[in-house]
């Protein structure tokens, strides 16, 4: 196989396999999407091949070993936090596992490189499903209410907390003359969060809630 075509070949895979990762995140409205997903690979495919044929004989890997440190980067921009947790991280994971994807196919080691990249599918598509029934059973959610010392707004909705089976942690409570703010982070069942939510958004003693 003439070497031009070997190359043409690898970069075609990387799209290839960098697509199928990418069409997933696409359709999940991710931040790193197909197109995006196809760049990485193709890119870490072409910065190993680089890294081949313009390396030291006795450092093929130079700049290759730098492809790890710049997906960092582009990691750490799809990471940002809201609602007091931490969203994008199976978004970064995926750049740094497609990354490794288009490497190993920019090396010549297609065949592992194919089975990564159908294992990263199987992990997002799959393995999802077994994440939201494990979600039903446990979630952590927080819950930020207003209310007055004199009706005494704290006890009481920690009692109703607990009558739910919930799993209580007060995170913040701030006073202002008779009126008090407090944020508590609350864990359990999806159900007795739903059914504590409905309650307490009616509560009289509470006078302004958030989750």
């Amino acid at each position: 196989m003439d070497f031009d075509l070997e190359i043409l070949m690898r970069l075609g895979l990387a799209i290839l396999w960098g697509g199928l990762v990418g069409a997933e995140r696409e359709y999940r409205g991710k931040s790193a999407g197909f197109r995006t997903t196809i760049l990485i690979s193709f890119g870490a495919c072409f910065f190993t091949l680089m890294s081949e044929l313009i390396g030291s004989p006795g450092n093929p890997d130079r700049i290759a070993s730098n492809i790890v440190t710049g997906i960092g980067f582009l990691g750490a921009g799809v990471i940002f936090r809201g609602d007091n947790r931490v969203n994008g991280i199976t978004t970064a994971a995926s750049i740094w596992a497609v990354a490794a994807v288009g490497m190993g196919i920019g090396g010549g080691y297609y065949f592992p490189a194919g089975c990564a990249s159908l294992m990263i599918l199987f992990v997002l598509v799959v393995l999802s499903f077994l994440e939201r029934r494990i979600d039903l059973f446990h979630q952590t959610r927080t819950f930020i209410a207003k209310g007055t010392m004199s009706d005494n707004m704290l006890k009481k909705c920690e009692v109703l907390m607990k009558e739910h089976h919930l799993k209580i942690r007060l995170v913040k409570q701030i006073r202002d003359g008779n009126h008090v703010f407090a944020t508590w982070q609350i864990q359990g069942r999806s159900e007795n969060l739903e059914a504590f939510i409905d309650v307490a958004m009616i509560a009289p003693f509470i006078q302004r809630a958030e989750y």
